[in-house]
């Protein structure tokens, strides 16, 4: 039976031995005192979250030397439900070792991948991936307190997947990169939705001001307008189509797009690129490019970069563009 079926069966299958391990004997339960701090040269942070939802709450704890920014040693107390626990726990481990500004990147995904069995089976059932939330937002109060800033300074507001600590604009990105028409594809892509799936659509485990249907249907209706204004565009320059253009129109209109859409992101990573020639092999239309700089010797040259650009010309000109780097 799958530790994943939340209506018959043992209910202890639904939690990973990890999860029962750190619940009934958790390994970083306690707490740091000033002395402790003092006697390893160390910064004492002590900081607390409270789930309003569930009424958990957790202490954080920390020893942080300040001369490196590196958390010595994490411990944490935790009054809550068994999965509050196991996943408090698991966070503190997560911690040690980690400067301050890469231990508020800890994901709640990355807490639950860590207390899984076996990669592909989830370590608690969805309704409880909220225990989870916890950890992000304790090291969030932990980090603004050490660097003596409002936590609002550290946050993004922007997260729409609290599980998967998704922003809006990563979401967005990963619709237009991808083409994403479907919001199962998005989900799979980005894993945003896939614990406690509140986040998808109306009539989750909790209310949501936004989901993911919302996000990916505003975002295809911008690209299709876009996609119209650039076949007007495109009609315009020589009163021809991409098909019908010549191949010094085309060059120009390939161009256009490259210099608005592509080129900026290239040069921000020091690279670029250039179009070597453009050929009909009917009905798909072959570019040439050429990487330069930091480009040409990317491994992503020819898979997510080289991907990004095609896709990008296919949206702003013509479909059956195929991108080739020589």
């Amino acid at each position: 039976m799958a530790r994943n079926d939340l209506v018959t069966g043992n209910v202890w299958e639904q939690y990973s031995k990890k999860v029962q391990e750190r619940m009934n004997s958790p390994k970083a339960l306690g707490e740091f005192t000033q002395a402790d701090a003092d006697a390893r040269g160390a910064k004492l942070i002590v900081a607390d979250f409270g789930a309003e939802s569930c009424g958990d709450a957790v202490r954080l704890f920390w020893l942080v030397d300040p001369k490196t920014d590196t958390i010595l040693d994490s411990k944490f107390k935790s009054f809550g439900c068994g999965t509050a626990i196991a996943s408090s726990d698991a966070m503190a481990e997560l911690c040690i070792g980690r400067k301050v500004d890469d231990a508020i990147h800890i994901t709640n995904t990355e807490v639950e991948a860590f207390l899984r069995d076996e990669p592909d089976t989830p370590a608690v059932p969805p309704q409880k991936m909220h225990c989870s939330v916890m950890a992000y937002d304790v090291i969030l109060e932990a980090a603004a307190q050490y660097k003596g800033v409002e936590r609002s300074e550290l946050e993004n507001q922007d997260i729409i997947c609290e599980c998967a600590r998704k922003t809006r604009k990563e979401l967005v990105d990963a619709i237009r990169e991808n083409n994403i028409t479907e919001v199962e594809k998005l989900i799979k892509l980005t894993k945003a939705g896939s614990y406690c799936k509140s986040c998808i659509r109306p009539g989750g485990h909790e209310e949501k001001d936004i989901y993911l249907v919302d996000i990916l249907a505003e975002t295809r209706e911008k690209m299709d307008n876009e996609h119209l204004q650039c076949s007007s565009d495109a009609t315009q320059i020589g009163g021809d189509t991409f098909d019908k253009m010549t191949i010094v129109q085309r060059i120009k209109a390939v161009d256009a797009v490259i210099d608005e859409f592509i080129r900026p992101m290239l040069v921000m990573d020091g690279g670029d690129m250039e179009i070597i020639d453009i050929k009909e092999n009917i009905p798909h239309y072959d570019i040439y490019i050429r990487y330069l700089g930091a480009c040409s010797t990317c491994a992503t040259g020819s898979t997510g970069t080289l991907y990004a650009i095609e896709n990008t010309l296919k949206q702003k000109l013509d479909e059956n563009i195929r991108v080739l780097p020589v």
